[in-house]
């Protein structure tokens, strides 16, 4: 069947797609037509090169659907390729070339595809400068000088009331030490697990291989336990009383994508107190939930055996060195004092300015809108992978900002990786974040970041991965060697 060359009445196009509200597969009516308009465009033949789409406003009257639908179903395959507009002259169907899909106009950026960072174009520029604006105007003198140790108090008491409303923690400005991000947190906490005289630390296996690196060159010993459907697995914990404490992600486990249970929380916080360890709880991607809300802090369990450790790295920007360490009160003391040595003075206009967007209410508008954002791109990574690649198989729960993506058994890890790399995407292989890299052999996996990915970069990005995974082997031939 062949589109017409010219405008489309929104009458054709209804009968060309079906009824919105009947379209199927996953997401809202403005993923779904999206999807439905991509295939005709791309597959189907039906919606030719040059062929002008009736106006939003008509569309979304024909189709009994608010024009916000439409709006974001054109706007969707315009930042894929699939459609151009001009002012003037309407939505047209793009050129796409004989059987061409359409691939990014330019390499990605240098962080694209990696894990954890988020949509640095979506940073609110104008909210945050007119927050240092405040924090300047309103500053006293005395907050020019070295300051609390801890941080600014303003910022402590909004993040400690932000903290307890969203993710459950059992705290209060004085409890609070304001850090450099995550990293720097973790770092203090080794240090100070070193100077207790007990190095030794477990690490979910498979976890973040920075973080092990971190920890090995405090000194500390490092020791794997397996991550399973539940989280950490917490009966693998082996020698229990040697430990010093237990790093774990329980959010949004990090790289497999799933939330520690209640019966593991609760079986791993009665575990520490028998054996007096620490559960250091990085929070991350705590934020980023996508089917429900997420699960409160470990911390909020637990605050006598556990410390928090947050950022803004994910939510606003790494460049901006925030985050923050709610360790229990007997490790405080210790913690304080380091911090004194090591960092004098903080970032006090920085934390006066985050006090401010936490007090309007400025940066959980940004959190919601981001969300949005991100499930939009999350949900157009597995919908591309289930039309184009549906031997990779998507892990985890829907949150985050990184999808582990299982590879088909007669794909190698390193080749996938290869390919994505020699085209710009950052992604990380699962078989990297093992505490003992596994050997070469098929299968492994994929770790993508798709928080800065456009929309043809998600396409392209899985085009290449299915590529270089190498089609399925005959029927009857023997399985590759594991």
């Amino acid at each position: 069947m062949s589109g017409p060359i010219g405008p489309l009445t929104a009458s054709g196009l209804r009968a060309l797609t079906g009824d919105a509200a009947a379209l199927p597969g996953p997401g809202g009516l403005g993923v779904r037509l999206a999807a439905r308009l991509r295939e005709l465009i791309r597959d189907a033949g039906a919606l030719r090169p040059g062929t002008v789409l009736p106006p939003t406003r008509a569309a979304a009257a024909e189709f009994g659907v608010s024009r916000g639908v439409v709006v974001a179903a054109y706007e969707q395959l315009t930042a894929e390729g699939f459609l151009a507009g001009r002012q003037g002259s309407g939505t047209r169907v793009a050129d796409l070339g004989a059987g061409a899909r359409p691939a990014p106009k330019a390499p990605p950026p240098e962080e694209a595809a990696r894990p954890g960072v988020p949509d640095l174009g979506g940073f609110p520029r104008g909210r945050w400068l007119a927050a240092y604006r405040q924090a300047l105007t309103a500053m006293a003198d005395g907050d020019l000088g070295y300051g609390d140790p801890r941080g600014h108090a303003r910022l402590r008491t909004e993040l400690a009331a932000h903290l307890r409303a969203f993710r459950g923690a059992d705290t209060s400005p004085g409890a609070l030490l304001v850090v450099g991000g995550a990293a720097d947190g973790l770092t203090l906490l080794a240090d100070t697990l070193a100077a207790r005289g007990r190095p030794r630390i477990a690490v979910e296996d498979p976890s973040s291989p920075r973080a092990h690196a971190l920890l090995r060159r405090r000194g500390l010993e490092v020791t794997g336990v397996p991550v399973d459907g539940e989280g950490l697995a917490v009966d693998a914990l082996r020698e229990p009383g040697r430990l010093g404490a237990v790093l774990l992600t329980p959010a949004h486990q990090y790289p497999a994508g799933i939330p520690l249970s209640a019966g593991r929380r609760h079986a791993l916080v009665r575990l520490a107190r028998e054996h007096g360890f620490l559960l250091i709880e990085d929070d991350y991607n705590g934020a980023f939930r996508y089917d429900r809300e997420p699960p409160g802090c470990l911390q909020g369990l637990a605050p006598d055996v556990t410390a928090l450790l947050g950022s803004v790295s994910k939510t606003l920007a790494p460049a901006l060195r925030l985050g923050w360490l709610l360790a229990p009160p007997a490790w405080a003391p210790r913690l304080v004092h380091d911090r004194a040595l090591t960092h004098p003075t903080g970032h006090t206009l920085d934390h006066l300015a985050f006090a401010h967007l936490l007090h309007t209410g400025d940066y959980t508008a940004h959190l919601r809108r981001t969300r949005r954002r991100y499930h939009s791109r999350r949900l157009h990574l597995t919908t591309e992978l289930a039309a184009a690649a549906p031997h990779f198989t998507p892990l985890g729960t829907p949150g985050g900002l990184h999808l582990p993506v299982a590879l088909p058994p007669w794909s190698r890890e390193a080749e996938v990786l290869a390919a994505v790399r020699a085209e710009g995407y950052d992604v990380q292989g699962l078989g990297e974040c093992a505490l003992t890299p596994p050997p070469d052999r098929p299968g492994g996996g994929l770790v993508i970041g798709f928080a800065a990915l456009t929309p043809a970069a998600i396409t392209h990005l899985v085009g290449v991965a299915r590529e270089a995974g190498g089609p399925p082997p005959p029927p009857g031939a023997p399985p590759p060697p594991r």
